[in-house]
């Protein structure tokens, strides 16, 4: 199938368009045309090879793992998906499908790493995977998810990534009503986490460097708002949480977060990659708290948190941008000047 995407030739260069072929449809495959994607932090830092030394990136890159789109064909042996149907791919496009995780419905923790929806290796011919910056997509059947009536495709797509991501931990240590959450950060995970955590019941607390993120925080749903610089606020909220959502994005100290955490309390880190600065494991010994990490959730709990998430009406705030302004969407959002996510509308990408 002839389609344009637009990709970055190398590390320095900017997303441009680029005229390339997906693959003729397998029986078991699902053809869509794109109608909206999420712009993910991860998108910059793999097209500017910023991970390299977890594996370097493949180029022409077209990134792009929030996906919103409509089924335009289908493998002979499909039967979960139809022409016309309102579709979601998200973070994988495929798996082993045979280890345990995949038969528990992990398929995020993969024994075999499933193949990413970008940057990744094709599981069959060994060809580079593109993303959802494109026109079209061809993804295997079972990695492709419904989009539930009633929820707004072109608000959805960061539900795929940033979504999943803080659901996932939520659902992994059982909120619901009674449970005592903290959000670490309100940015594009941070507000999610708070707007999902808000829809499973829970008491939810914003944890903020700044005061002036108060009225923000309390739009979003949160109850309550703790600043991080206040040592007496941060005292008198010694054993507060049971739970804490990491999202700060870069390394930093986690010392003065764990003396929050009630006992047998966890704190997930889902923002930073990489290093981090050390800490007393002493609040963890003595507490019996926990420090754990969470990728994006599997495929039926992805499903299940865009039901959930139609059922409640919880969305990301979203900036549409033509495809055109991409490079100054990346721009911006190293200068943190996006409330909360950028969404392309791939209406704007022409066939070339």
């Amino acid at each position: 199938m002839h389609t344009i995407g637009y990709a970055a030739q190398d590390a320095h260069s900017p997303l441009a368009p680029f005229n390339f072929e997906r693959r003729e449809l397998r029986a078991n495959d699902v053809a869509l045309e794109v109608l909206y994607c999420g712009v993910c932090h991860s998108d910059l830092h793999q097209t500017r090879d910023d991970w390299k030394d977890w594996g370097p990136t493949r180029y022409p890159c077209i990134p792009g793992h929030e996906v919103i789109g409509r089924v335009v064909a289908v493998g002979s042996g499909v039967h979960r998906h139809a022409v016309g149907d309102a579709v979601a791919v998200g973070t994988m496009v495929d798996s082993c499908q045979h280890c345990d995780q995949c038969h528990r419905g992990e398929e995020q923790l993969c024994r075999e790493f499933p193949t990413v929806t970008y940057n990744g290796q094709d599981r069959i011919d060994g060809t580079t995977t593109f993303g959802g910056y494109a026109k079209h997509l061809v993804v295997r059947e079972e990695f492709v998810l419904k989009v539930p009536a009633g929820l707004d495709a072109s608000r959805a797509g960061p539900l795929l990534c940033a979504g999943i991501t803080v659901y996932s931990p939520l659902r992994q240590w059982n909120v619901g009503p009674g449970s005592r959450v903290g959000v670490i950060g309100i940015g594009g995970l941070g507000h999610l986490a708070v707007r999902l955590a808000v829809g499973l019941g829970a008491t939810v607390t914003v944890l903020t460097r700044s005061e002036a993120k108060a009225a923000e925080a309390h739009a979003l749903g949160a109850d309550r708002v703790l600043v991080s610089t206040s040592a007496p606020a941060m005292a008198a909220a010694t054993s507060a949480f049971d739970l804490l959502i990491d999202t700060i994005p870069v390394p930093h100290d986690l010392s003065p977060y764990l003396g929050l955490l009630d006992v047998e309390g966890v704190l997930v880190i889902v923002g930073n990659l990489g290093d981090m600065a050390g800490f007393s494991s002493l609040p963890l010994v003595i507490g019996r708290r926990r420090i754990t990490g969470s990728p994006a959730g599997g495929i039926a709990q992805t499903q299940e948190m865009l039901d959930f998430c139609a059922r409640k009406n919880i969305l990301p705030d979203c900036e549409l941008i033509a495809i055109d302004t991409i490079n100054e969407a990346f721009e911006r959002m190293e200068r943190g000047d996006v409330r909360y996510r950028f969404v392309i509308d791939m209406a704007t990408l022409t066939h070339g």
